[in-house]
């Protein structure tokens, strides 16, 4: 989910892109603009569509929690490490060149993923995907902004916002359709979207910077190896436990990377990762206060169409659908939060959005099992649309108005890394919250039902594949309609509790914003 609302912030990195040959004829400029808005396509579009397959995957596969986990986790893992130093490639390398390599890598991935036979097939495609995503998304950005001169970049900017922001829109309910007749079409789907790009691409001119930073290679692996190590311990550690040397050796390789790579990227000359932009308090509360609430919009959305699908029994459309309002508020009123800039500067609304979202999260732990979508999630999912879309505009704000203007596209990149990182890091660790809950939930609820000893054992079992937990052969229908209402209702106050701490990261998001943003004067801050 989190692809749909990183739009302004890559709009922002647009307007102070690197320096390229402007002047591009009209019609080249309409190639441009096609293969972009359909190649960034592939990347929004991904991450609302798996949302919706991962049941049916889950249930293919019998999959555990923490291999469903691994699904979106590998795609978000290579796409946050690789964001910066993918759109450097594109200066050193040719723009067009590097965009086609992320197309043809991301459709070759997306065809390993179709036809995968297993789950750690799934996850090793579904990471090639997210390389190729790292050179799609700030990939398309550079080459409008190195096709188009500045009179005629904003109505580039606009016309790229708004197809991709209904592409966007339109991926719940793709999603949901096409799982319906079988989740690999999910996947299946991108391959004739990327050879449209690719043959859309012979129309674009090349670009490059003729004076590019030079590579980060090193701090692009020490990020890798950081967030690799970090969530490998995080996931794992809900199926092996905390004492085995897997999940110790992979949090101690984390940990040591990360403080290795905030020492490189302090020392390096040009560093992927400028630690110099943190010294601006609305800088560095802007992110802080994005890495709440993006964080706790991934986690939430991650366990949201398992809940809609293998708990309140809706298909995979009417899932897609039952999300469909919060993107759909985010677009329509993008506009109208722009102008709260204008009226009110970044800090307040940046107060009130996440705090209306955190109500939003709290709407959505509302809902039981049953009942009409309008009276239980529709509430939670417009309130929340509500606050994010309160919330993006001032936050793109901040960010821009928080640094010089020759800073502005590398401070939109560390942004948007930031947002993707936080819902990796998030998805892993309310992971654990949601399965330490879920499974002491059900010890409970199977230790009062009357069932022999054997059959509570094989129950708790089967607790690692969360909702998809199924009752042993031999029990009577009443006792395996007990042992599944079981499930459902320890599923339930998992998923509350995961909702509710959401709501708290929310309000957060919004001290950090009272704490620190706008606390700074600065020529042209809010």
């Amino acid at each position: 989910m989190s692809h749909a609302m990183r739009l302004p912030c890559d709009e922002a990195a647009i307007r102070s892109g690197p320096k390229a040959e402007f002047g591009v004829a009209e019609a080249a400029g309409s190639w441009v603009l096609a293969a972009t808005i359909l190649g960034s396509s592939l990347a929004f579009i991904d991450g609302t569509v798996v949302s919706v397959a991962l049941p049916a995957i889950a249930r293919e596969f019998g999959a555990a929690g923490a291999d469903v986990q691994w699904v979106v986790e590998a795609y978000a893992l290579f796409l946050s490490a690789l964001l910066l130093v993918g759109g450097s490639l594109g200066d050193h390398f040719g723009r067009r060149r590097v965009y086609a390599i992320g197309v043809v890598l991301f459709a070759l991935a997306s065809i390993a993923c179709g036809f995968a036979p297993s789950v750690p097939w799934l996850v090793a495609a579904r990471a090639v995907q997210g390389i190729g995503g790292a050179l799609l998304v700030p990939g398309s950005l550079a080459l409008i902004s190195a096709s188009f001169d500045p009179a005629r970049r904003g109505q580039a900017i606009g016309t790229w916002s708004g197809f991709s922001g209904m592409t966007t829109a339109v991926g719940p309910l793709l999603g949901g359709w096409l799982v319906n007749y079988s989740w690999r079409w999910a996947f299946f789907i991108n391959v004739p979207m990327a050879a449209a790009v690719f043959l859309l691409l012979r129309r674009v001119p090349e670009s490059r910077n003729p004076a590019p930073r030079r590579l980060d290679l090193l701090g692009a692996t020490l990020a890798t190896a950081a967030l690799g190590g970090l969530v490998f311990g995080l996931i794992e550690s809900s199926r092996r436990g905390w004492t085995d040397p897997a999940v110790l050796a992979g949090l101690a390789v984390g940990g040591f990377a990360l403080v290795a790579f905030l020492v490189a990227e302090a020392r390096s000359a040009t560093p992927m990762l400028p630690l110099g932009l943190f010294r601006s308090p609305t800088f560095a509360g802007a992110n802080a206060l994005t890495f709440f609430l993006y964080g706790a919009l991934s986690c939430v959305f991650f366990f949201l169409p398992l809940d809609l699908i293998q708990i309140q029994g809706y298909t995979p459309l009417a899932a897609g659908a039952a999300i469909l309002p919060l993107i759909v508020v985010i677009f329509l009123l993008s506009h109208w939060s722009g102008g709260l800039v204008a009226r009110f500067g970044a800090r307040r609304p940046l107060i009130v959005g996440p705090l209306v979202a955190a109500i939003g999260f709290w709407l959505l732990s509302r809902p039981g099992i049953g009942g009409s979508y309008w009276t239980t999630f529709f509430p939670g999912v417009l309130v929340l649309g509500l606050g994010m879309a309160v919330s993006v505009a001032p936050l793109t704000t901040a960010v821009m108005n928080a640094v010089e203007a020759g800073d502005a596209g590398i401070a939109s990149g560390v942004n948007n890394a930031v947002s993707r990182t936080a819902g990796l890091l998030a998805i892993a660790l309310l992971g654990i919250l949601h399965a330490t809950v879920f499974g002491h939930d059900l010890d409970q609820r199977v230790a009062a039902l009357p069932l022999a000893p054997e059959a509570r054992a094989e129950i708790l079992a089967e607790r690692s594949k969360l909702a998809a937990a199924e009752p042993p052969a031999g029990l009577s229908a009443g006792e395996a309609a007990g042992v599944r209402r079981a499930v459902a209702l320890s599923f339930v106050t998992a998923f509350r509790t995961v909702t509710r701490v959401s709501a708290v990261l929310a309000a957060l998001a919004a001290v950090c914003s009272l704490a620190w943003v706008g606390r700074e004067i600065r020529p042209g801050a809010s």
